[in-house]
């Protein structure tokens, strides 16, 4: 059973930084995609960044130029450095990996101030 393990939310000001991070572990497969969604209260789940494991990279609009996913392969973990965090970036982010299926983590909560 693949399960993802995340860490590094938490609360920050408006124009700071937090890195997230996400391990995944339970397979001996290569993961083909891993990424980050978001829920903010009262809104839906949204894409904000994933990677191929080919290094291939896909961003929502709204992060772009702010947000930089990355992995690592060999340790089967995905990173999220963010950078000038805005209010608007408050929600619970969640950690996906895709194998056969979509694995979800438990979800961290990052809080951005103004």
């Amino acid at each position: 059973q693949v399960q993802l393990v995340e860490s590094g939310g938490g609360l920050v000001q408006a124009g700071g930084s937090l890195r997230l991070s996400c391990a995944a572990s339970g397979t001996r497969f290569s993961i083909n995609v891993m990424g980050w969604h978001r829920q903010a209260p009262g809104k839906q789940r949204e894409l904000v960044a994933d990677i191929t494991s080919r290094g291939n990279t896909e961003y929502a609009e709204a992060v772009k130029g702010r947000f930089t996913i990355s992995r690592d392969n060999a340790k089967n973990t995905v990173y999220l450095q963010m950078n000038s965090l805005k209010p608007e970036d408050t929600a619970v982010y969640y950690c996906y990996a895709r194998l056969n299926r979509d694995y979800w983590g438990q979800g961290t909560q990052v809080t951005v101030s103004a």
